[in-house]
């Protein structure tokens, strides 16, 4: 019987071999051969070490997370004064550390595999896809700026073809990088660019879209997020004791439903501030003449005072029948409910990542907080929504968006494009029909 079994088990051995040569150029390393990544450093300033060496460690974190929040938030602020140019860019800017940190996790992760070209690659798709979705924003925001120069015109009228050469050319390159043996791990990695790029890339680009609607359809759903991240830490600190979600032990109950009814409060609030000034609530518009970006209009209907009757059951908690407020308020409601309710999902999602890779932050950045994905995790959940907000609720045809399309037309199309608008505003009586002789 132990013969019959040896025979079998070199048999056995025999047909795995051959499988294996087979198959030699798969890699057939299981998840636990992927190396540790490095444990993030502490880069707290030495100054803020010395001056809280005394407390715990518990209070510690508390003091360094809260001082450097006022410093990002101070530098926020300056950002806004400076105008949406300036928000533009640091939107852009945190784009690319997001991407930048997210990659290298990845090639930390795969970096004794020596992956050829991954973060050349990385980069070169980042690129393109930046100069897909930032030259169809000037195709629809800087149209007579585009029509006054003849060398941005072509690459305005080609803009979708040529994004899609580029892209064509960096998947020929990933393609002619391909390594027998390592096949498999190199498409996970081609994998994990797209998906990054899905995350930061689309994302920041809706909030540039945001943006141009107006800054408080940008400043009040960040604010938001930010609102809920702070008070959400100030409750459980405080009060937490009941856990959450298993993805983070440290947050609980009693911070959720505090960070809830904070962030819907501050929201109502900070509306209703930012809803008296032209600055905010105006489109984002580029003027050719002057080559800056402008924020000046009638304010719209959602940005006027407007009379409301209080429900009957509030009458009496509030003193009052009717109430005097801006109609955005009304939507801040949505947006703060949304940036508390559904928002911190985005943080579970990034903290079951972080699990995945048995990280603690995404990069270390900012001391006390992390990476600058580890604070903006739940704002690209934001952003989408509020461009699907916008779209489905409040923004109708834009006419100056449409004015810069029919700029760029021939004339002899713009020409009949005035004969069939004259035409249809005959007929819908607006316009007197011309007279006859």
């Amino acid at each position: 019987m132990s013969w019959g079994r040896e025979g079998k088990m070199k048999r056995w051995m025999g047909q795995w071999e051959v499988l294996g040569e087979k198959c030699g150029d798969l890699d057939l390393r299981n998840v636990s051969d992927i190396p540790a990544v490095p444990p993030s450093t502490d880069s707290t300033p030495e100054i803020l070490k010395k001056a809280l060496s005394g407390l715990s460690s518990r209070w510690k974190n508390w003091w360094i997370r809260g001082i450097l929040t006022l410093a990002m938030i101070s530098l926020f602020f300056l950002i806004i004064y400076l105008g949406s140019f300036m928000l533009m860019l640091l939107v852009l800017s945190i784009q690319v550390k997001c991407f930048h940190e997210i990659i290298t996790i990845g090639y930390r992760v795969y970096h004794s595999y020596e992956l050829p070209w991954f973060r050349t690659l990385s980069w070169y798709f980042l690129l393109c896809v930046n100069y897909f979705f930032y030259g169809e924003t000037v195709a629809d925001y800087f149209a007579t700026f585009v029509q006054r120069r003849e060398q941005l015109q072509f690459l305005i009228r080609y803009h979708r073809f040529i994004s899609f050469t580029l892209y064509l050319t960096g998947f020929c390159m990933f393609v002619l990088s391909l390594v027998k043996r390592h096949y498999r791990l190199q498409f996970y990695m081609f994998a994990w660019t797209h998906v990054t790029l899905l995350i930061t890339v689309t994302q920041s680009h809706l909030v540039i879209q945001n943006l141009f609607e107006g800054m408080i359809w940008f400043l009040v759903p960040i604010s938001s997020v930010i609102c809920n991240d702070i008070t959400a830490y100030i409750f459980g600190f405080f009060f937490g004791r009941t856990p959450l979600i298993k993805l983070s032990p440290k947050k609980t109950w009693e911070g959720f439903i505090g960070g809830f009814f904070s962030t819907v409060a501050f929201g109502f609030i900070f509306a209703y501030l930012l809803a008296q000034y032209e600055y905010f609530v105006c489109p984002v518009e580029y003027n050719s003449e002057t080559n800056r970006f402008v924020t000046e209009c009638a304010p719209s209907e959602l940005f006027q005072i407007q009379n409301y009757s209080v429900p009957p059951f509030l009458q009496d908690v509030l003193g009052r029948e009717t109430v005097n407020m801006y109609p955005f308020q009304m939507h801040s409601i949505a947006l703060s409910t949304f940036a508390s309710l559904i928002g911190p999902f985005g943080g579970f999602f990034a903290s079951g990542f972080k699990r995945a890779f048995k990280i603690k932050d995404f990069a270390d950045t900012i001391p006390g907080h992390g990476g600058i994905m580890d604070r903006f995790d739940c704002q690209y959940l934001m952003a989408t929504f509020v461009h699907v907000y916008i779209t489905s609720f409040i923004r109708g045809p834009n006419p100056s968006k449409l004015l810069q399309q029919l700029l760029v037309l021939q004339p002899e199309q713009q020409l009949n494009v005035y004969k069939t608008l004259k035409s249809h505003l005959t007929e819908k009586g607006i316009l007197q029909p011309p007279l006859r002789g």
